[in-house]
């Protein structure tokens, strides 16, 4: 499983020209399954986003998590995270999770989300979405297991 977090500003994911999940400060989270990824690799990935402590605190120092700032999520399914692009110029998808495992880990990460911060929005599995974001600091930080 393959994160990339992005502390936001605010963030939106569209479909169809319609807002389906929107937040303010906290992170933007674009999420890709592998293969051989499972509930308990999701569980420990959960922990270490919602535990990440890279907002800054009174003395303006990366010290506070996104729970510590009652921040929000924004979770976006992205297979491409598991592009291999060593051959060619047209990248593989091969390494990602096929389609059913992956979505059911996506939901599954999402639920586990949703007892750990006040607030949970997430895109649409398989769409064609359009994400803005103001990232803030900028601060991008990839975690995978």
């Amino acid at each position: 499983m393959r994160l990339v977090i992005q502390r936001v500003s605010n963030a939106k994911v569209e479909v169809s020209n319609k807002i389906i999940g929107q937040i303010e400060k906290g992170f933007l989270v674009l999420l890709g399954v592998g293969p051989e990824d499972t509930e308990n690799i999701a569980d420990y990935l959960v922990e270490k986003l919602c535990n990440l402590r890279v907002f800054e605190d009174e003395n303006h120092k990366m010290n506070l998590s996104v729970k510590d700032i009652d921040g929000e999520l924004l979770i976006v399914s992205q297979f491409t995270l598991y592009a291999d692009c060593k051959k060619g110029n047209r990248p593989s998808f091969t390494n990602a999770a096929e389609p059913e495992k992956a979505n059911e880990l996506y939901k599954y990460f999402i639920e586990k989300c949703k007892n750990k911060v006040k607030r949970v929005e997430h895109g649409e599995f398989g769409a064609d979405m359009k994400v803005s974001l103001l990232n803030d600091g900028p601060v991008t930080i990839i975690l995978e297991k």
